[in-house]
């Protein structure tokens, strides 16, 4: 993935939550600014952090897996991954809310949420 630089993503998280939305791109952008910034704060191949279609990350020191689906994944939609990144949503009310699919037992990385970025 190609390394975003902090202006670019800000402007993206800016434009995403700018009233009337933002364009495809600009989501794009957002997500794996975010994402970058996640593997920034929590290096590691623990467990796989999923923002289809826009990317993916492996974050968490611990035991790295090799084939096959990872032991850990968390799964969620551009919208709550923004979210959940920036603060404007909570881990747990996500989760009650269906909007985060988390199996394994390090999955749950609400304590590195929200990044402020």
């Amino acid at each position: 993935m190609r390394r975003i630089s902090t202006e670019e993503g800000r402007t993206a998280l800016a434009a995403v939550a700018a009233a009337g939305g933002a364009a495809r791109a600009e989501h794009a952008t957002a997500v794996r600014y975010l994402l970058q910034l996640l593997a920034e704060k929590a290096p590691g191949n623990t467990v796989e952090v999923r923002v289809p279609p826009f990317g993916a990350v492996q974050v968490v020191e611990g035991p790295r897996h090799t084939r096959g689906t990872p032991p850990n994944v968390v799964e969620t939609d551009a919208a709550t991954w923004i979210a959940l990144a920036i603060g404007a949503e909570s881990w747990s009310d996500a989760s009650a809310a269906g909007r985060i699919s988390a199996s394994g037992t390090r999955a749950d990385i609400s304590a590195l949420l929200p990044l402020r970025p």
